[in-house]
């Protein structure tokens, strides 16, 4: 068993390093209007709540991830990225005719579209970089995906920004659809070849329920998805607390901006060190070890100190990619080639919606509870949460035991 790091081997790989460009991409066009957008609609309407639903409208269609999913597993799966690509860019212009409260429909509408299409489009890519990447590097491809996209978020929200107070949020909307434009070339450029799905003999409501058949059936899945989906919804709370936090310390709401840009670079330097980490640990102790560093993380924000919050910022970012990382590439390594789209979108839901929960949770709870018990109560959740993981055998899911057959049967 090798644990020396192999990240270069993904990056030399023609079609690996594509998608890992893709990512860069459209992620730095994404970063940029998520930002913006509920800049936009605070300007036009003075409202917080309105600006709020900006959020809502692009995480929404995840819960419907095991329905969406469908489509990635009845079709060629590069041609659904190019479509899904060249879709959005398409859409994005329509934006230009945003100028008052009265067309904010546009905007959530158009937000919406873009997070439906955002599940396809990730069902789709993780089911064909599971047959066109080696199995033994998909650790190090999640990882590298992991830098990429956290990578970018320290830089396009500021840029976005930047446009925006100059030239408009209709500058930043064609912006990201020239994103969408270049990554539709990345993608055009895959050598993947794919045979047609056989056409599905099965209603739509069996075809998605089989993707969560398939998760609640493997015994090396279900604990890291349910680890990774309580996790989560710890983060969606943890993550309400931040201004209360910052308060405690003294500072201005502005120096939450540190404290996302050190929790970033932790988010960046735990990808580059996932693949030989999973290959030492295996899929369950990786993410137990994540999952355990990031409750000590989060306890420590009850201490008003600088230096021990900013620690436990950069410790969030090492700790919290580790179990969504881990359960990423299980699902990748356990499932059938033609099951994958379904399976992928059903994880992506499991984990993320508990997520957009968490953040509704602590806005509520922020204004009755003290965030310092807050803050010791989320850390002992994610510790036991880590105790009932830590319990499962790792051996089985060690990623150096699979084969290609694992995940693409014949």
């Amino acid at each position: 068993m090798t644990t020396r790091w192999t990240g270069a081997r993904v990056l030399r790989d023609h079609d690996a390093g594509l998608y890992l460009a893709g990512v860069v991409v459209s992620g730095f066009g994404t970063s940029a209007l998520w930002l913006v957008s509920g800049v936009w609609v605070r300007e036009l309407t003075g409202s917080d709540g309105l600006a709020a639903l900006c959020l809502l409208a692009m995480w929404a269609p995840t819960l419907a991830g095991p329905v969406l999913g469908t489509l990635a597993d009845r079709v060629r799966r590069k041609p659904l990225l190019i479509g899904v690509n060249l879709l959005l860019a398409a859409l994005l212009p329509t934006l230009l005719a945003v100028d008052s409260p009265d067309r904010l429909w546009l905007l959530y509408a158009v937000l919406f579209t873009y997070g439906a299409a955002g599940v396809v489009h990730d069902a789709a890519e993780s089911a064909l970089v599971a047959t066109a990447v080696d199995p033994a590097l998909l650790g190090d491809y999640n990882g590298l995906r992991t830098t990429a996209a956290e990578g970018v978020k320290l830089v396009a929200p500021l840029a976005g920004a930047g446009l925006y107070a100059a030239y408009g949020g209709a500058c930043v909307a064609l912006l990201d659809a020239a994103t969408f434009v270049v990554a539709t070339g990345l993608y055009t450029a895959l050598r993947v070849r794919e045979s047609r799905p056989a056409p599905p003999g099965d209603g739509l409501r069996t075809r998605t329920a089989e993707g969560l058949r398939h998760l609640r059936a493997r015994p090396g899945l279900r604990p890291l998805l349910l680890a990774g989906g309580t996790t989560m919804l710890c983060a969606g709370v943890n993550g309400t607390l931040t201004y209360a936090v910052v308060d405690g310390l003294g500072h201005s709401a502005a120096y939450t901006g540190v404290l996302y840009a050190v929790q970033g670079a932790g988010s960046v330097t735990v990808g580059l060190l996932s693949g030989p980490a999973l290959r030492r640990l295996g899929e369950r102790r990786f993410a137990a070890c994540g999952i355990a560093l990031t409750a000590v993380a989060v306890g420590a924000r009850a201490v008003s100190s600088d230096p021990v919050v900013l620690a436990g910022s950069a410790a969030t970012g090492l700790g919290l990619p580790c179990v969504l990382i881990a359960a990423l590439t299980a699902v990748q390594r356990e499932t059938p080639g033609s099951l994958l789209g379904r399976a992928a979108a059903t994880a992506h839901t499991l984990l993320f919606a508990p997520n957009v929960l968490g953040l509704a949770a602590g806005a509520a709870l922020v204004e009755l509870v003290d965030h310092r018990m807050l803050s010791v109560l989320l850390g002992l959740a994610l510790l036991s949460t880590t105790a009932l993981l830590a319990q499962r055998p790792a051996s089985a899911s060690r990623t150096t035991d699979r084969s290609p057959s694992d995940a693409n049967p014949a």
